[in-house]
């Protein structure tokens, strides 16, 4: 019953001169029983009554309406703390987007009075000298304006102090001023539910980002967490605060090394000698700025380290707003210029690319205190009883075991015994006890080991037009087509095997290969999961019985939307008992964009499809997206594998991940070859099933079964050729897949609704078998009714609950399944078709 109801029955009470004025102990009694029951049966009133002595004057009618009233009341008090909650969100947005109104203005005021400026002062009647005297002149006289020689700076206490106050004032500038042309970061919208307001620099010296955004953390939680540079950004090795120098103004003035890892093997890393400023605004603002220390002098340097380029930081930093109502507004600027003269020239663009700056550190620290700010208000414990603070450590234990890996410094260990010229893999070996720290030195077979070295097989490739998410989410579906299950199972053996503790949600059965979900981030950029290679056999012991090999998995980029992102896939052998201190030995691929520009594909496109439906339309495209880009798109992939070993084993296992890498790059080549867009295109290469004469054939048995089972047409005001037939089958409203007539259905075939509600692509669809979308009632109910389907040809189910491929429950009204003839009429197939279905 609604509020009006509730009301309505109550005013007939008072008519009737029944209405009853409660006492507080009754009220008490009454509220005691609403939080054990909001809405108890008829039975349960009449037992409170008998119960309660102080109720009995109460008739259970009246009870019945008092519940009604209470639950209506919790409803409006929820809704609105809901709306007061919405309410400051948006006023603090609408505030936000004020400021950045007023600094738009500000820059157009700017640009409209040096534009007029420059009509004043140019002669019209003056020519442009082409002459390469002039051009080389013009030339250096531009670059030395922007490279101007600055005497060395004083790095003493009041040398450092001058030098921060100058990059605070700096950092004001471009955070909420009109130092530096921002440009909207293509693809970000704001929004009270978005990330934040994202921008990248034009026209400035190296690359540069900025972001406003509100969080619901207090400022110096955000200080905090911000400063601590090492849990949240990926990239950043190390942090160190070489000196702390407090101001009389309250602040703190630090002196700091800092070390970023390489992204691949084809570029060394990166390393910092900073200035830090930490200070509290007159407004109760609190600002953490930022920038490199360089020529000074009568104060500390850091000389040249190896393995490293010095980079610079221009004045960088956060300013963090207290919001009324709580939490905090904050902006960031990350303004850096990384050396891009140091790297191949066909890894520039991501030293030279304002986008992969803004998605790589600008857009982690907004998404770290989101996630940190989203886990507080939430549970503390996840469905699988982990803390979220304890998985996020899995991630970056992750990410921190393959960027050491992939880097190899000396420092921690690693040294080089070779490298292939041909397709440059490259053999490290680390016998440092560090690295060996926490891994389990007893394999399944219960034979003593004497692991005490780690090898390391890493190499890089340049894919020539093909999505990075698109390959990534092949690799991690598929994986059966590049992995080897020996390697595998080698890899796991120096884990312990206990107790499987993974009884959490499955997620999806991709050919022997199970991926369980364990977390992922409130944007959905990043997964962590589970992977249950099953019936994997390594030792002789194993091959009488095949045990369960478990992996933990870090899967991010997987949005073809997403601008400049960095796809990977980590994996690390785990023990089956899983716990939060368990040793990790990452192996995986990243691969990065190289191409600033956005990819022409959408995050839903599947790995064939509707390109071969597509005549003289846009499809279904987002709005946003630009016209289909026909260059090629390059990218560079980076693979690292890592294998404990025993140390007289070396040469043996050496060959054997240097053989393993040669075999994973022609896998992926393969791969990458077959998704390229050329291949998925309508008018080339390798066409999609749907493309093929086969697709239109199984169309028009489908559609001329359905109407000779049950009379009326699948398809309306269709027309009779096969091409409009498959179109019409593939836009659908209602979920219409196929499986085959075996003892263990697979799918074959799924129209657009079908694959969104399976939440797969037309390729994984085969690894998708019937038994698996259904739970053991609805799995009762199709064995009941397929001898019917058989028999009769047709039968129609009643409504239940199936499941996706990745695990989330979906409703449905009702289904119907009929077999599908082919032209001899016999059984090609089964048809499903669900009708209204929806996620739960």
């Amino acid at each position: 019953m609604n509020c009006k109801e509730s009301k309505a029955a109550a005013a007939d009470i008072m008519d009737n001169g029944k209405y009853v004025r409660y006492t507080p102990e009754q009220v008490e009694a009454l509220e005691r029983l609403y939080h054990e029951c909001p809405k108890p049966s008829s039975m349960r009133r009449q037992q409170v009554i008998r119960e309660c002595p102080i109720l009995s004057n109460i008739e259970p009618k009246q009870i019945k309406v008092w519940f009604q009233n209470r639950r209506c009341r919790e409803k409006q008090r929820k809704e609105a703390s809901r709306l007061q909650a919405v309410n400051r969100k948006m006023t603090a947005m609408n505030k936000l987007l004020m400021e950045e109104n007023d600094r738009l203005q500000k820059q157009v005021s700017q640009l409209v009075y040096e534009n007029s400026y420059f009509r004043q002062h140019t002669p019209s009647n003056v020519q442009k000298d082409t002459s390469c005297e002039s051009v080389v002149t013009n030339g250096q006289q531009q670059q030395h304006h922007l490279t101007p020689q600055h005497p060395p700076r004083d790095a003493s206490p009041a040398g450092l102090l001058s030098i921060a106050e100058e990059t605070l004032t700096e950092f004001l500038s471009k955070a909420t001023g009109t130092a530096v042309e921002w440009v909207q970061m293509p693809g970000m919208k704001p929004g009270p539910d978005s990330i934040g307001i994202v921008a990248i620099s034009h026209g400035c010296t190296g690359v540069a980002a900025r972001a406003c955004g509100l969080v619901g953390l207090e400022p110096t939680r955000v200080a905090e967490i911000l400063k601590d540079r090492t849990s949240w950004y990926r990239d950043c090795r190390a942090v160190d605060v070489l000196n702390a120098l407090p101001t009389a103004n309250g602040g703190t003035i630090e002196l700091l090394y800092m070390q970023l890892y390489a992204p691949t093997t084809l570029a060394p890393g990166r390393d910092f000698w900073l200035l830090r400023y930490t200070s509290v605004m007159d407004d109760g603002s609190l600002v953490v700025c930022e920038r490199s220390l360089s020529n000074t002098q009568n104060g500390p340097s850091m000389p040249p380290v190896q393995n490293f380029v010095r980079a610079e930081m221009l004045p960088s930093g956060y300013l963090i707003r207290p919001c009324d109502g709580g939490g905090s507004i904050i902006h960031i600027v990350d303004h850096m210029n990384l050396e891009a003269w140091s790297v191949p020239e066909v890894l520039r663009p991501l030293y030279e690319s304002s986008t992969v700056l803004a998605q790589k550190t600008t857009m982690a620290a907004l998404r770290q205190l989101r996630q940190m700010s989203h886990d507080i208000s939430q549970s503390s414990v996840t469905n699988w009883g982990r803390r979220p603070a304890a998985l996020r450590a899995l991630s970056h234990r992750l990410c921190r075991g393959f960027n050491d890996a992939l880097n190899g410094f000396t420092d921690e260990g690693w040294s080089l015994i070779g490298s292939d010229g041909m397709d440059d893999v490259t053999i490290l070996v680390n016998s440092n006890p560090d690295k060996l720290m926490g891994l389990n030195i007893s394999f399944a077979n219960e034979y003593s080991s004497i692991c005490n070295a780690v090898l390391c097989a890493k190499a890089s490739m340049l894919l020539q037009n093909v999505p990075p998410a698109l390959l990534l989410r092949f690799l991690r579906e598929h994986r059966s087509e590049w992995a080897d299950n020996n390697i595998d199972a080698y890899s796991a053996a120096a884990f312990k095997i206990g107790p499987s503790t993974f009884l959490g949600p499955q997620l999806g059965n991709f050919g022997g290969q199970v991926i369980l979900p364990l977390a992922q981030t409130i944007e959905h950029e990043e997964l962590l999961e589970v992977i249950k290679l099953e019936g994997v056999s390594h030792s002789p012991e194993d091959a009488m019985m095949p045990r369960d090999v478990f992996l933990l998995q870090l899967c991010s980029g997987m949005d073809e939307n997403a601008v400049g992102t960095c796809a990977e896939l980590i994996f690390a052998p785990i023990d089956a008992s899983f716990a939060d201190d368990a040793p990790l030995l990452p192996s995986g691929f990243r691969i990065i964009p190289l191409d600033s520009g956005k990819e022409a594909s959408s995050p839903n496109r599947t790995l064939d499809l509707a390109s071969a439906l597509e005549t003289g339309k846009a499809g279904n495209k987002p709005s946003n997206e630009l016209a289909v880009n026909n260059g090629a798109t390059r990218s560079v992939m980076t693979i690292a594998f890592q294998f404990a070993f025993e140390s007289h084993m070396q040469d043996n296992v050496a060959s054997m991940a240097r053989q393993y890498i040669h075999s994973i790059i022609s896998s992926v080549q393969r791969v990458a070859l077959a998704l390229s867009p050329s291949n998925l295109g309508p008018h080339a290469g390798l066409r999609s099933p749907l493309g093929t004469p086969e697709a239109h054939t199984l169309a028009r048995w489908i559609s001329r079964s359905y109407r000779g089972y049950m009379g009326v047409e699948l398809l309306k005001s269709c027309d009779e050729g096969s091409e409009s037939i498959l179109k019409a089958l593939w836009h659908h409203s209602d979920a219409i897949m196929c499986c085959s007539v075996k003892a263990m259905p697979v799918f074959t075939f799924a129209n657009q609704a079908g694959l969104d509600m399976l939440e797969t692509t037309l390729v994984a669809l085969q690894d998708i078998s019937l038994e698996k979308i259904f739970d053991d009632h609805g799995r009762k109910n199709l064995c009941s009714e397929f001898p019917q389907i058989m028999h009769q040809g047709f039968a129609s189910l009643q409504s239940g609950i199936c499941l996706s491929s990745m695990g989330r429950p979906i409703s449905y009204e009702r289904a119907v399944a009929w077999k599908v003839l082919n032209e001899e009429d016999n059984a090609h197939c089964i048809c499903f078709m669900f009708v209204n279905w929806s996620f739960v």
